[in-house]
């Protein structure tokens, strides 16, 4: 049997990641201290042991492009196997963009018919999971099917977020229904499928050539129902869209608590460090007053301070007197002597001055600016930003990025935005 292409799509904005996506794709945003977000797709592939993806790039990808290089951090380097970016085909008109999922795959039908494949294996670059893609089309193969659905059980009350699924005893699907209102079924689709090459042609051509539709759940699979078979393929592991602020920040969470599924030792997620970074980092080193609990901490970081349930990126820097407290530190960011820092995610590059404050808190005044990020009283500062000594931030703050010295106008209230004076 000869293995699938792999086409994985990563060129979505993410808009409610808020000031995290101001400078890069959201698969690019960084994760789990060392790692970013498409390093479970790409690893997922890698252990499959499968030989060529084409990652489809659009909003800002250049931080994406860069991180992916060549693909060696996932084995997919060398004569016989390797990763392919693709950005859309920009020319004269608009519809030159990506216009949907089926569309950026349409668009790259030149690439797909070039690699000779039997089947395409769909996949999103935005979601933290560790899959057997294997399984998957094994099971795909053996019962013969024209497209399989990657599927999972969710709650009730988030079915209006997914692409929802009926299916029969047999696993045939018998109706998929685009993010309903409300649904008798918990079956929900995960974007990840596997098509036969024929039938994916066909779809493509019949219905995104011809502008019926553009996207995968809204448009084709609503169409093959009947003509196909069209089976689902159960998964029961860890799987979160972290689409949101609140979403992205407890999938982070998870990584502190064995019982959640997120095991990064367990999973063996390959990423590709700064290619920038000159030699290697230095170990990380806790100061005599130093004080850890419930801490992912990355190499090169330097702990003086008090931290609690949060997580570190390389070369964090949390200076004596400092307290950390849920929260996500990104590369580089310095916490200064005496700085509080209680429910927040601070991006890259931030330098919290001393004795400054950040107190997040989900009773607080929303951010009606940022109102679609779900910031959950979460405090959110974009790359470089710089909060001068003594000032205090409430929760549901965002700082977009760049700001510092003059942005700052005093304490910062519950719900207020601080802009960059040069944005």
């Amino acid at each position: 049997m000869k293995k699938p292409l792999v086409m994985l799509l990563a060129g979505g904005g993410g808009t409610r990641l808020g000031v995290l996506v101001k400078h890069r794709a959201k698969p690019a945003v960084p994760f789990g201290g060392r790692y970013r977000i498409i390093d479970f797709a790409l690893s997922n592939v890698m252990h499959a042991e499968l030989d060529h993806a084409g990652v489809l790039t659009q909003y800002k990808p250049l931080s994406l492009m860069e991180h992916i290089g060549v693909g060696e951090a996932w084995n997919l380097y060398g004569h016989l196997r390797g990763v392919h970016t693709l950005p859309p085909r920009t020319g004269e008109a608009d519809s030159d963009w990506y216009q949907g999922t089926a569309d950026a795959i349409w668009q790259n039908m030149d690439f797909m018919k070039a690699m000779k494949p039997e089947r395409v294996l769909v996949l999103s670059g935005d979601h933290i999971y560790r899959m057997d893609y294997q399984r998957m089309v094994a099971e795909h193969v053996s019962r013969k099917a024209d497209v399989s659905i990657a599927v999972m059980d969710v709650a009730a009350e988030d079915v209006s977020r997914f692409g929802m699924i009926w299916a029969d005893g047999e696993g045939s699907i018998t109706r998929f229904e685009e993010k309903p209102a409300r649904a008798d079924t918990r079956l929900a689709s995960m974007g990840i499928y596997v098509f036969e090459w024929p039938c994916l042609v066909e779809a493509l051509e019949r219905i995104v050539a011809t502008r019926i539709g553009n996207d995968f759940g809204h448009d084709i699979m609503p169409r093959l129902l009947g003509p196909k078979r069209m089976l689902v393929h159960r998964f029961d592991g860890y799987w979160r869209d972290v689409g949101t602020i609140s979403s992205y920040f407890q999938a982070n969470m998870d990584l502190l608590r064995p019982s959640s599924g997120l095991d990064l030792d367990r999973w063996e997620i390959g990423t590709r460090d700064d290619p920038r970074q000159v030699g290697d980092r230095p170990p990380v080193r806790f100061g005599t007053a130093a004080s850890c609990d419930q801490v992912l901490v990355s190499d090169g970081c330097r702990i003086d301070g008090r931290v609690r349930r949060s997580v570190l990126s390389p070369d964090v820097t949390v200076e004596a007197g400092a307290e950390v407290e849920d929260a996500i530190l990104m590369h580089g960011v310095v916490i200064r002597r005496g700085a509080v820092v209680r429910r927040a995610v601070l991006d890259k590059g931030v330098i919290l001055g001393a004795g400054a404050r950040i107190l997040g808190g989900s009773k607080a005044a929303p951010n009606a600016e940022y109102a679609k990020c779900q910031l959950d009283g979460l405090s959110v500062l974009g790359k470089d930003v710089q909060v001068p000594d003594g000032v205090s931030l409430g929760a549901n703050v965002v700082c977009e990025s760049g700001a510092g010295g003059g942005d700052f106008k005093g304490d910062v209230p519950d719900g207020a935005t601080v802009r960059a004076s040069g944005e």
